[in-house]
């Protein structure tokens, strides 16, 4: 899994595989799934994250389990 943080468009893009991204979904505004051919979740990319999270984000991001 790895992590990016775009501080100047304050997006967090979440990328679960290697695999090639074909299709993308917007759950709900702010939340954007990407999966592959096979329809499999490959990344998450929330938008406006520090709005959606009510504060600053900040990396490194502490990842348990």
């Amino acid at each position: 899994m790895r992590l990016k943080l775009h501080e100047e468009s304050d997006a967090l893009y979440i990328r679960l595989s290697d695999h090639t991204v074909v299709e993308s979904a917007e759950l709900r505004p702010g939340l954007i799934a990407d999966f592959d051919g096979a329809g499999h979740l490959v990344a998450l990319q929330l938008v406006q994250v520090s709005e959606q999270a009510g504060c600053a984000v900040q990396l490194p991001v502490e990842v348990v389990g």
